[in-house]
């Protein structure tokens, strides 16, 4: 199986910043740490938007900085919080599509990925234009029977998260009629939430994850306002092949105390401490 990574919202500011009273790029330094240390032998690492809280260029620096430790390849997706020409300009090789919006494609052994620009510059809510649509419509025409993997910063429905659901992609129904009735299409990995979600929307599963900072916390509660949390941040590791995705969430600065417990010991030696 082939093994890839995701991490999303990063919401970098400028070193030494903090926001929620937590430092983004401690956080987002410590999973890159604990990557390079754990899965080097992945494929690639999929960032999906929020990279920086305001689009500040001196945060893109400071990512780019950041993200050149980590020994695993990795791919940027925009999302709201983000500027596009700020982002271009930290990360001129970030590929576009002929509109200059940042979507590209990706051929990995599993099949294809693709990732997609879902920013309405300005706003916080997603929308997918006619010309974005256009080319993924093309290229899910392209190599007919290959799985398809999408990648995007907003959900394109509603997750039953009344905070969150005021800010998913607008104009989800549209998206929905160039990627839903595709058989290729084998999961859709997303961002914006904050929150570890999966499930799956009109016959796709769907993950989520929270963020590598700070998430937002599990209330139904409807309102214009989101409570925010200082939850444990994670990383996705994600394994992929012709017949299986496996999606698993590891909270990469979890201190709690670790035990190897062997039930084929004697009862005293089953449990032993050794973290």
């Amino acid at each position: 199986m082939q093994k890839i990574l995701q991490i999303t919202d990063c919401h970098l500011v400028p070193k030494g910043e903090t926001i929620f009273g937590s430092d983004p790029h401690e956080r987002l330094a410590a999973a890159v740490a604990d990557i390079n240390r754990e899965h080097a032998d992945a494929s690639l690492c999929v960032v999906t938007g929020d990279l920086a809280h305001h689009g500040d260029p001196v945060a893109y620096s400071l990512l780019r900085e950041t993200l050149d430790a980590l020994t695993v390849p990795y791919q940027l997706l925009p999302g709201n919080h983000d500027d596009r020409a700020a982002l271009a300009a930290a990360f001129p090789v970030l590929a576009r599509d002929p509109n200059d919006f940042i979507q590209s494609v990706r051929d990995m052994p599993a099949g294809r990925f693709v990732f997609l620009d879902t920013v309405d510059a300005g706003v916080h809510s997603g929308f997918y234009c006619a010309d974005r649509q256009e080319w993924l419509r093309n290229i899910l025409a392209q190599d007919q029977d290959r799985p398809v993997y999408i990648f995007m910063h907003h959900p394109p429905f509603e997750i039953a998260f009344p905070k969150l659901d005021q800010y998913v992609l607008v104009n989800g129904d549209e998206f929905a009629k160039v990627v839903g009735t595709n058989p290729d299409v084998r999961h859709i990995f997303f961002g914006h939430v904050h929150r570890p979600v999966s499930g799956s929307w009109r016959g796709i599963p769907f993950s989520a994850l929270r963020g590598t900072n700070h998430q937002n916390w599990l209330t139904f509660d409807s309102g214009r306002e989101n409570v925010c949390s200082l939850e444990p941040p994670a990383y996705a590791v994600i394994f992929l092949d012709s017949e299986t995705t496996v999606v698993h969430y590891h909270d990469f600065l979890d201190q709690n105390p670790r035990y190897v417990y062997d039930p084929d010991a004697a009862p005293e030696l089953q449990v032993r401490r050794i973290v």
